[in-house]
């Protein structure tokens, strides 16, 4: 099991559950009853997906008397998009290289006649 912080992260984010937990919370704190919901699963289920958040550092639970809210902690989401952040940068770069040779091949191709002109 992969125990550096981006992986760990990265593993909380690729399951769809915990992607829409994290969304809600983005709304504001709320209870495990308030997350549970929206889904069709267990709240031990539910409260296994919040144990992977909080381990992965991507949320913070507290308790209030019987209530344990959870809240969304954005540092862990800071780092895995700067992390992606380099990549999409060396993407956009290429993107703009391949566009920018699209573009002098259709030049060259308004430019070059075609069988027919050249016949003429």
């Amino acid at each position: 099991m992969a125990t550096d912080r981006l992986s760990v992260i990265f593993a909380a984010l690729a399951d769809p559950t915990r992607r829409a937990i994290l969304a809600r919370l983005a709304e504001g704190d709320a209870t495990v009853n308030e997350l549970a919901e929206p889904f069709s699963i267990s709240l031990p289920a539910i409260s296994r997906h919040l144990k992977v958040l909080e381990q992965a550092g991507l949320i913070t639970r507290s308790r209030s008397a019987q209530w344990r809210s959870s809240s969304l902690n954005p540092e862990p989401l800071r780092e895995a998009t700067a992390w992606m952040d380099r990549y999409r940068q060396f993407w956009d770069a290429n993107f703009d290289r391949l566009d920018a040779h699209l573009r002098r091949m259709r030049q060259a191709q308004a430019t070059t006649p075609t069988d027919d002109e050249s016949k003429q």
